[in-house]
């Protein structure tokens, strides 16, 4: 082969291999922009789609929202979820903010270890600080919520006093979505997530009024492990 055309041919390979080097690296980061380091929750990026068309609200930045400690335990369990799951690192405010929320309806008791649960399905203050720069978002759609037959298997068995008034547990199955920015291209990706919320509802008595029960008060008790819930 003449020596111009194998230099030619040579060049083509590198340039062509070049590039996809590049492709693959724009790839994985891209991937890592929305992933971003993980403690418990999954790896795998299940789907990809474009953002309008996944987030249930408009593009203003959201807060931490309080979570509303009355009503029926399922409302609670479902709302602890939705606080647990939803953040948004361009609302100026950092996972510690929204780790509040969760922290003013947790049981006094269980202060210390709910909050290192909560911790572990948040980012870091280094992993925010990355997602922020590509205007990450986190919501949670939730498929089902139910209590676990373990739970009721451990209520039963349970002697006097061994839980709380009012304690219970809720596995509940859903969809964790991230939307973010790779340069000025949009980017969406989704997980299928599992976990136990156990919490305690005790009624409340208008004694002014009636011995019947009007409200309900719940507090957050703990979590399992993101994807371990109980069954």
């Amino acid at each position: 082969m003449d020596p111009t055309a194998r230099r030619r041919r040579a060049i083509l390979i590198a340039a062509i291999t070049g590039g996809l080097i590049l492709l693959i690296l724009v790839g994985v980061g891209v991937y890592g922009l929305i992933r971003g380091p993980q403690n418990a929750q999954p790896t795998d990026v299940a789907a990809t789609e474009s953002p309008a068309a996944t987030h249930p609200d408009d593009t203003s930045p959201s807060g931490p929202e309080p979570v509303i400690a009355s009503g029926e335990p399922e409302e609670f369990a479902v709302a602890v979820a939705e606080a647990l799951f939803t953040w948004d690192t361009t609302s100026g405010y950092g996972p510690a903010d929204y780790a509040q929320m969760l922290a003013d309806v947790t049981a006094d008791e269980e202060a210390g270890a709910t909050a290192s649960d909560v911790r572990a399905y948040l980012p870091t203050q280094e992993a925010w600080a990355q997602l922020r720069t590509h205007q990450t978002r986190q919501w949670l759609t939730i498929d089902t919520i139910e209590i676990p037959t373990v739970w009721e298997d451990a209520v039963a068995q349970a002697a006097p006093g061994q839980l709380p008034d009012g304690a219970i547990a809720y596995t509940i199955t859903g969809t964790r979505h991230r939307t973010g920015y790779w340069g000025t291209d949009p980017i969406a990706t989704t997980h299928a997530v599992a976990f136990t919320v156990f919490l305690t509802c005790t009624p409340e008595h208008d004694t002014a009024q009636s011995a019947d029960p009007i409200t309900k008060t719940c507090a957050l008790l703990r979590l399992s492990q993101l994807d371990n819930p109980l069954r």
